[in-house]
C-alpha cells in the first residue's frame, strides 16, 4: 500500500490532533483540516504542523481517504453524525477518549459506508522530542493502513485485534489511573496547604521519586486541561459501571475537575492560582 498517495483529514487540530496530524504528514500525500468554525489558535497549530486548510467539512471528507477524529469526548458522536450525513466512505479513526460502547455506536452510525477503526492515544502529544502510542482495533486491512501512515514517526502504533472498542477500553483503563492520580495530587497538596503543612508533605513525597506528589508543578497543567479531562473521567465512570465496578471515584474526579473549567488552556496559570480556584465552590 502506497501511503504517499493517501490523503488524511484531521478533526480537529487541537494540541494532540495537530501533533498526530503532523506525524501523518510525513507519510501521507497531504493532511487536510477544516477551518469552518475553528479558532485562531487552531489555525496557528495547523499552520505550524504543515496542514492544508479546506473551507468545509464536506470538502475535507470528499478529498480524504483516512479521517482522524481527535476532539473533546462530549463532541465525538455529534462529529461522527456530521461525517455520516456527508456519506464518507473511507477509513474513520475514532481516536477520542470515549467508552467502548460509544465507539461501537459510532461504528454503527458510520457503517456500512465507512470503515471505523477504534483508536486510543496514550502519552503526550508526539512533538518536541516526545512520543506516544496509538492503539488500534478494527478490521485488519484498515488498522494496517492507519499503522503505515505513522511508520518512522514519533507516534508508534499497536493493533489490539479486530474488535472495535478494545483500543478505547485500554485508553480509558490507563486514564482512570494516570489522570485521576493527578487530581488526587491537587487534593492532597491543597489539603496540606490549608493546614500549613504543604512543604512538609512535599518533603515526604520527594523521598519517593515515583510519586506524583513529587510533581506539584503539574497541578497547574492539570487545571488548564480540566475542561477535557473531566468529560474523559465521566467516560471512564460509564465504562466501570458497565462491567459492575464502582464508578464513584471517577465521577468525583470529574466533579473536582469541573472547578477548573474556567482555566481552559491557561498556560500562564500558577500552582498557587490553581489551588486557589480549587477551594472555591
Amino acid at each position: 500500500m502506497d501511503t504517499n498517495r493517501t490523503t488524511v483529514g484531521i478533526l480537529h487540530p487541537g494540541n494532540m490532533g495537530a501533533a498526530v496530524a503532523a506525524c501523518a504528514a510525513r507519510n501521507a500525500a497531504e493532511v487536510l483540516w477544516c477551518t469552518e468554525g475553528r479558532s485562531p489558535a487552531s489555525r496557528a497549530r495547523a499552520e505550524q504542523a504543515g496542514l492544508l486548510p479546506v473551507s468545509t467539512l464536506r470538502e475535507l471528507l470528499d478529498r480524504s481517504d483516512v479521517v482522524l477524529s481527535l476532539c473533546p469526548p462530549t463532541a465525538a458522536e455529534d462529529l461522527a453524525r456530521d461525517v455520516a450525513e456527508c456519506g464518507f466512505g473511507g477509513v474513520y479513526v475514532e481516536a477520542n477518549a470515549i467508552n467502548p460502547e460509544r465507539s461501537v455506536r459510532i461504528a454503527e452510525l458510520l457503517g456500512p459506508d465507512a470503515t471505523v477503526v477504534d483508536g486510543g492515544v496514550v502519552g503526550s502529544p508526539p512533538a518536541n522530542g516526545k512520543s506516544a502510542t496509538l492503539f488500534l482495533s478494527g478490521l485488519q486491512h484498515a488498522t494496517a493502513r492507519v499503522a503505515e501512515l505513522f511508520e518512522g514517526t514519533a507516534l508508534r502504533t499497536k493493533t489490539l485485534g479486530s474488535e472495535v472498542g478494545k483500543a478505547s477500553a485500554l485508553k480509558l483503563a490507563y486514564a482512570s489511573f494516570q489522570k485521576t492520580s493527578r487530581v488526587l495530587v491537587a487534593l492532597s497538596i491543597g489539603l496540606a496547604r490549608e493546614h500549613g503543612v504543604d512543604q512538609e508533605l512535599l518533603e515526604v513525597a520527594s523521598r519517593r521519586t515515583d510519586s506524583y506528589l513529587a510533581e506539584p508543578e503539574y497541578i497547574a497543567k492539570t487545571a488548564a486541561r480540566a475542561w477535557r479531562w473531566g468529560p474523559e473521567m465521566e467516560e471512564v465512570a460509564d465504562t466501570l459501571a458497565a462491567v459492575g465496578l464502582p464508578p464513584e471515584m471517577l465521577r468525583a474526579a470529574a466533579s473536582t475537575l469541573a472547578r477548573w473549567d474556567d482555566a481552559k488552556d491557561d498556560s500562564d496559570l500558577t500552582v498557587a492560582e490553581a489551588l486557589d480556584r480549587l477551594v472555591q465552590p
